[in-house]
């Protein structure tokens, strides 16, 4: 392989860690909002029967960029195998555990007399103390951080071992089966996995709460996992393009069949 593949080839890897990444940790810090689907689209609740009760679909925000991690995932697994996945996963769970750090020490600090003074009402003109606002939202609790890292590797080790097999039981052919079919199965486990840890072990919720939202959160990722299979063909061929088809089928037979 020449020295100008070899660049490419690691510029690639940086760029596809740089958006598995940065995904990663939005949704992190974003996931603890949950947001109503029906509330959202203007539309009545859905009362839909199950476990003896109705429920709605209610989501962590967290979920709204989540298919861009594991549809990146996928990609970083074509070209770069399994051990290519578990580098930026790992890299990726301390970034995310320093960030709760970080996040966690803003809440903390002493807020500014003027920051308070002049956002002291809300949009209806209801008392408002920003500080306290910003504690509560940012503020994550050991439980979930430790349900989001957990979840994540989880799915992430999960994903790329699914997706492996795949990949040797169809010999290179049909990318939508093994993009798809390894996010289907590592996701129904992250899916329940964070909200079990961090809302029931560590929290409040009963099994139910953690039942239907968990079963929203994967409903709506096996969806999108369906709809953006498109996407992992686009940037196929885009790769394929920017590192010469010769060069990029080399590169996945690579990943392919080298060993762990």
């Amino acid at each position: 392989m020449s020295d100008s593949i070899k660049t490419k080839k690691q510029t690639l890897y940086l760029v596809l860690c740089g958006i598995f990444l940065t995904n990663a940790v939005v949704a992190e810090v974003i996931g603890a909002k949950i947001f109503s689907v029906e509330a959202t689209l203007g539309i009545a609740p859905l009362q839909i029967p199950l476990f003896g009760q109705k429920f709605n679909f209610n989501m962590s925000a967290g979920v709204l960029n989540w298919p861009f991690v594991f549809i990146t995932s996928d990609i970083i697994n074509e070209y770069f195998g399994r051990s290519g996945v578990k580098k930026i996963s790992y890299l990726t769970a301390i970034l995310i555990a320093y960030a709760f750090i970080i996040i966690y020490v803003s809440t903390i600090v002493s807020p500014a007399d003027f920051w308070v003074n002049h956002n002291n009402k809300d949009k209806a003109g209801n008392f408002l103390n920003i500080d306290d606002a910003y504690g509560i939202i940012f503020r994550q609790g050991l439980g979930i951080i430790l349900g989001s890292i957990t979840a994540f590797l989880v799915g992430q080790i999960l994903d790329a071992t699914v997706f492996h097999w795949l990949r040797k039981y169809t010999n290179n052919k049909m990318i939508w089966l093994r993009a798809t079919g390894s996010t289907l199965v590592s996701q129904l486990i992250d899916s329940f996995v964070v909200v079990f840890i961090a809302f029931y072990v560590f929290g409040n919720w009963t099994i139910t709460e953690v039942v239907t939202t968990g079963t929203n959160n994967y409903i709506y990722k096996f969806v999108v996992a369906i709809l953006l299979t498109p996407l992992i063909y686009l940037a196929h061929s885009i790769i394929d393009k920017y590192l010469g088809k010769e060069h990029a089928h080399q590169i996945i037979d690579e990943a392919t069949f080298t060993p762990m």
